[in-house]
């Protein structure tokens, strides 16, 4: 199952830099993780400030 990122994201970009897939990318209204790429390694979750991202 791949990590989500829910409406808390503030589009920092933080998670998408420590990304080791590239998984995650700008949305229209946050930062979204492409399920296909996603390891579920937990580095983008351990990140985020606002804890918006959840496995």
């Amino acid at each position: 199952m791949a990590y989500t990122i829910n409406e808390e994201c503030i589009s920092c970009g933080a998670c998408a830099g420590e990304c080791p897939t590239g998984a995650i990318s700008e949305g229209a209204t946050q930062y979204v993780i492409d399920p296909d790429t996603c390891i579920d390694c937990g580095a983008c979750e351990d990140t985020c400030p606002t804890g918006a991202i959840s496995a």
